[in-house]
């Protein structure tokens, strides 16, 4: 496909090419520091020691009680790129479904990503993409998502996905920020490309719905992998299969994504993944709990552009499971899918599990083959009902953008810690401590601080914001922004966001903790609990709540009455505002930015006065 028409940017090329230059530079700075910070960790693990009694590490050395042994999970665990996977995946499991796209029935081998991801990669040189290079990826949840992650690591380049809900305002922050110079998208989002094209680097917009892959893999030694970049675009809308290179353009530490966050707290900023973020990532749910493999099924069934269909992915091509892709996250039929496809496991987040749990009971609840289920934020209150209702259990973990997978529930703690907010212990080459107000000094055992983490496979910090990075990163651990306790026997519980406290009259209230109580009024769907500024106490709580009924069922008094029998009565809400639906990110987390904007739009309670404004 011929590349579309572009006015002349001479000066504006060469000054994007000098700050690809020193990003570039940047970047193998960040990535040499990450990986010495990464080699001191595995030495401590190796060593089988902590610096500190305070800090908590799993070696990763014995597989957990009731992990399946895998075949060639040793041999996974040593591939470090994905461009690795995917060529290890095809030639271990050719003709094994690696896909299936359950809107539109699509189902690719693992033969067939490796022959198309080559295809794509050399359409992706064509235009001049190489090493260092950041690549946009605008595409719902069709095959050519992951199709063009995969041939951008295969060209050396990184991949920007681009939120799908994105408009003029967001879409031009990501891509500009991220200096793309090509996106790949679809049809349906070329006229909002080309709308905002000129405030960016753009200089190529491939319309995928425009080329063709080939349905099969090439024949033996016409493979266009890591194909150099050419002065020339290719004469039509197909991916030519042009002589490959066999210099490699990829190695661990090579920057695979710049993913930007879903911005619950703020504008979003790009985490720059290494190769080995990804691969940790895998290799870790394949060679340690839940010991995916072969024989198994998962399912995702969030937007691409967010991490967990990604890590999916490469747990796919790590393990040789097949993933099974959703249009996106249904709970009157998410089920329903379960069974029709066979999943054996899958994960879960943020409002999910209770939009599940709200679903009508069924005769065909424990009707399926899931042996276990992850998941992020599983309600405390609601665990054993989770469990009870499908008869599979539910298994915590913790992790975030900048750092991957950190903090795992296995089988040997899961009996015990049912509801009690447990995430687990650290996973495979991950250090976890609680620190206190100084950001550095850990707190005794029990007590409640800071999560900080450090080990191998994280981020090598926010792109072009060195400041960002560096208080990340203070003191060599990275600083999670959560409160958390670690009991006596290295298990973290989650208290809540240091940055989602209200200071009430000197006290600190967790919003988190007065959403769960809140949660647990049998009307009260969902929560938000929110800072007000106060004059007298310098902040207030406020309370935004979804309630069945709305406040002609549930008034806010006995919603106050609630409140005052589960709370100490400085966190008993004082604002009260009802709405039929709290906005989410594209994660399923409530957006707190998003509800503080709705608050002008709709009345208050005022619960000391007993007013409404």
């Amino acid at each position: 496909m011929p590349p579309p028409p572009t006015q002349d940017r001479a000066t504006q090329d060469s000054a994007v090419q000098d700050r690809a230059a020193q990003d570039r530079a940047a970047q193998d700075r960040a990535a040499q520091d990450r990986a010495a910070q990464e080699r001191a960790a595995q030495d401590r693990a190796a060593q089988g020691r902590a610096e500190s009694p305070d800090v908590f590490s799993q070696g990763g050395s014995e597989s957990a009680k009731g992990v399946r042994p895998r075949a060639g999970s040793v041999v996974a665990a040593r591939v470090e790129t994905l461009d690795g996977l995917v060529r290890r995946a095809a030639a271990l499991w050719p003709e094994r479904v690696a896909w299936i796209f359950d809107e539109t029935g699509e189902r690719l081998t693992f033969a067939q990503v490796d022959a198309r991801t080559d295809a794509l990669a050399t359409l992706l040189a064509e235009h001049g993409v190489g090493p260092g290079d950041r690549v946009g990826v605008m595409v719902r949840n069709r095959p050519e998502f992951p199709l063009s992650w995969l041939a951008a690591a295969k060209a050396g380049a990184a991949m920007v996905p681009v939120n799908t809900g994105y408009r003029q305002y967001d879409a031009t922050h990501v891509i500009a920020h991220a200096g793309c110079r090509v996106i790949l998208t679809t049809g349906e989002f070329v006229p909002l490309i080309e709308e905002i094209r000129d405030a960016t680097d753009l200089v190529h917009v491939i319309d995928l719905d425009r080329v063709a892959l080939p349905a099969d893999a090439f024949p033996e030694g016409n493979r266009p992998v890591n194909a150099r970049p050419r002065d020339r675009a290719p004469a039509d809308g197909i991916a030519s299969e042009g002589a490959p290179s066999t210099e490699p353009v990829s190695v661990a530490e090579s920057v695979a994504n710049v993913q930007y966050t879903s911005g619950t707290t703020g504008a979003p900023k790009g985490c720059v993944l290494p190769h080995r973020y990804w691969t940790t990532l895998a290799a870790g749910l394949v060679d340690d709990w839940p010991g995916l493999g072969e024989d198994d099924v998962i399912l995702t069934a969030q937007p691409f552009h967010y991490m967990d269909p990604q890590w999916n992915v490469a747990v796919g091509l790590t393990s040789g499971a097949s993933l099974v892709v959703l249009d996106r996250f249904h709970p009157t039929t998410f089920w329903d899918k379960v069974r029709e496809h066979g999943v054996t496991w899958f994960y879960c987040l943020g409002l999910m599990p209770r939009l599940l749990l709200d679903m009508p009971p069924s005769p065909d609840d424990r009707n399926h083959r899931v042996r276990a289920i992850c998941a992020s934020a599983i309600p405390p209150a609601l665990h054993a009902a989770l469990e009870e209702r499908w008869g599979v259990p539910w298994f915590e973990a913790f992790g975030m953008t900048e750092t991957g997978s950190d903090i795992r529930l296995g089988p040997e703690d899961h009996d015990a810690t049912v509801g009690t907010g447990c995430l687990g212990r650290p996973a495979p080459g991950r250090e976890a401590m609680i620190v206190g107000p100084d950001g550095a000094t850990p707190v005794p055992r029990g007590e409640t601080g800071e999560l900080v983490m450090r080990g191998t496979g994280m981020m090598h910090g926010y792109f072009r914001d060195p400041g960002a990075t560096a208080r990340a990163f203070a003191g060599g651990w990275f600083h999670t922004g959560d409160l958390a306790r670690m009991d006596d026997e290295g298990r973290v519980y989650y208290i809540g966001r240091t940055k989602d406290m209200i200071r009430r009259s000197g006290e600190n209230v967790s919003a988190q903790e007065v959403e769960t109580v809140l949660q647990l009024h049998p009307r009260v769907a969902l929560a938000a609990v929110l800072p007000e500024p106060d004059e007298l106490r310098g902040e207030e709580v406020h309370a935004v709540v979804v309630v069945e009924g709305g406040a002609d069922a549930v008034p806010p008094d006995e919603l106050i009455a609630h409140g005052r029998a589960q709370l100490a009565y400085f966190k008993v809400p004082r604002y009260w505002t009802y709405v039929d639906e709290l906005p989410r990110t594209a994660s399923e987390r409530v957006s707190k930015a998003a509800v503080r904007n709705l608050l002008a739009t709709v009345p208050t309670y005022d619960g000391t006065s007993g007013t409404w404004t």
